[in-house]
């Protein structure tokens, strides 16, 4: 599929086969050189880890087109230092920073004339993940491990710009108090899916989730983070060894407090204190932010600033971080990798 065919103002966020993708084994205690190929299929054996006992994760970042025509890779440190956290917690052999870095400096170079144009809004998302493989039957680490990293092209989110929704608090438990929360891995994601279609039905855009311990505080909401703008101008999101640590979030943490001169702080939200706050969203790769118009909390719903207009600090909030994303705003130092 050539980039002649593909509308850059309709991209929303399905799969795409794009030109080439990396790959790299691990076998015998060490990593390959890792080689680009056109191959989308992955053959492995039938006793693979990743199929019966969920040793895998993943990881999602982007790369974006600058108005001078380069190419600027969003923070990729951080999506390398997180994978190699949640390797640890799969006792899967890690991936140095470096590694990680190169192949997706690869893919997305391999691949330039997938990234959509400066203006449109879309940027070319990057998946790299890593199985563990290989003849295995007994539960403990696979014997080799694939890592990989694929791109696609996906749209702006929000084609008519921002615009809020409202969730529905979950009475399931996304991760349990101390298990695989703070890990991308996708035995969180498989858990998630019954919940969210759930919530749609009711016509909810997502649910949020409490704390696996005393489901009084939140934690995320859907497969993202949560924040909340207090009425004296205080960015809070959450704290929780069970929550994924969003670099979406941190991100936003830092641009709040250095670039809008806000109090920026991780601390409790309880789900009973909704009043504390005029404005809240939630935040990842793939949205950026998305503003929260209200929350369904058994029979109570709350409405935050609007269920039709988004809040001022959120939209200053998605206006920064998507600038600096774009470079089209300075960057704090060391959050951009220039490709070209």
């Amino acid at each position: 599929m050539g980039n002649s065919t593909i509308d850059w103002n309709s991209l929303g966020f399905s799969y795409i086969k794009t030109d080439f993708r990396y790959i790299s084994h691990w076998k015998d205690g060490q990593w390959d050189e890792g080689r680009l190929t056109e191959d989308n299929r992955l053959a492995i054996s039938e006793a693979s880890t990743a199929l019966h006992y969920g040793q895998q994760c993943f990881e999602g970042l982007k790369a974006y087109r600058c108005k001078d025509g380069s190419i600027n890779l969003f923070r990729p440190d951080q999506n390398a230092k997180r994978m190699q956290r949640s390797c640890e917690r799969l006792l899967a052999p890690l991936v140095s920073e470096e590694k990680f870095i190169d192949a997706c400096r690869q893919v997305v170079l391999a691949n330039e004339h997938f990234i959509p144009p400066y203006g449109t809004g879309g940027s070319l998302y990057l998946r790299p993940f890593l199985i563990g493989v290989g003849d295995n039957m007994g539960v403990n680490s696979a014997p080799e491990f694939i890592f990989s990293v694929f791109c696609i092209p996906v749209g702006n989110y929000f084609k008519h710009g921002l615009s809020p929704s409202n969730f529905v608090v979950s009475e399931y438990d996304r991760a349990a108090p101390q298990g695989t929360g703070a890990a991308k891995v996708g035995g969180n994601y498989a858990a998630s899916l019954l919940p969210g279609v759930q919530a749609k039905k009711r016509n909810f855009s997502d649910c949020i989730y409490l704390d696996p311990l005393t489901h009084t505080k939140i934690e995320e909401v859907g497969t993202a983070n949560f924040f909340g703008i207090t009425r004296d101008d205080t960015f809070i999101t959450p704290v929780s060894p069970s929550i994924l640590p969003s670099i979406t979030k941190y991100s936003l943490l830092q641009v709040a407090k250095d670039r809008l001169g806000l109090e920026a702080v991780e601390g409790d939200i309880r789900i009973d204190e909704l009043d504390r706050f005029k404005e809240a969203g939630a935040c990842g790769t793939a949205v950026v932010i998305a503003p929260i118009g209200g929350i369904q909390y058994g029979e109570k719903f709350h409405v935050f600033h609007s269920e039709t207009e988004v809040g001022p600090v959120t939209q200053k909030l998605y206006k920064e971080l998507t600038g600096i994303q774009f470079g089209d705003i300075e960057a704090p130092e060391g959050w951009i990798v220039k490709l070209g």
